[in-house]
């Protein structure tokens, strides 16, 4: 479909994902966004990098129906999908997965990105190796799947640069990158704004 066919608030809301700051491990590029669950979507796909190692991945859809859905409780969904190897003791941890739930709201928290119907899951996964593949160390991974619907705050039109912003702070941090400090900006490097735009 023609962007030009898209509504106006849909087209600017795409435009504010795409202007998101992430950080210079991040690689993100736009990527085929699911046509059914909503009238108009755009999705955005990542890559977390550290010394030429993937150590995350995931995506972000923007969901839209100018109509509004009752379940959204707008007219705007975030629909995240995070995932990183992690250490295999970290996975016995009976506190993980509402730790990775916690990740996504302070992310969210942190970069000002108001929201309300939040739902979601958070999957620990741990493999063993066998037989003839004893040899393999054990590996790990955990999976956040997230939604919530994006607000304004009161009085000011809906920004989806924070959400997205956030969802790529939960993609550093699942995959275990230390904080940026407060008060420093992340410069995002040429390859973390390579296919966006």
């Amino acid at each position: 479909m023609d962007a030009s066919a898209f509504p106006e608030e849909f087209r600017i809301a795409v435009a504010q994902l795409h202007a998101a700051r992430l950080r210079p491990e991040v690689f993100c590029e736009e990527m085929p966004a699911p046509q059914r669950i909503a009238p108009y979507a755009s999705a955005l796909s990542a890559d977390v990098t550290v010394d030429g190692d993937d150590v995350g991945t995931g995506r972000i859809v923007l969901l839209h129906d100018p109509q509004g859905n009752d379940a959204w409780e707008g007219s705007f969904r975030c629909v995240a999908y995070a995932r990183a190897e992690i250490d295999p003791e970290m996975a016995n941890d009976p506190l993980l997965a509402e730790v990775g739930w916690t990740w996504l709201t302070e992310a969210l928290a942190a970069h000002g990105a108001s929201y309300v119907a939040p739902s979601g899951t958070v999957t620990k996964v741990a493999s063993e190796s066998f037989g003839s593949m004893a040899d393999e160390d054990a590996t790990a991974q955990l999976e956040i799947r997230a939604s919530w619907t994006p607000v304004g705050p009161t009085g000011q039109p809906l920004d989806l640069g924070p959400h997205a912003e956030a969802w790529g702070e939960l993609l550093c941090t699942a995959a275990g990158l230390p904080p940026v400090p407060e008060g420093v900006s992340p410069l995002p490097s040429r390859r973390g704004q390579r296919g966006r735009g």
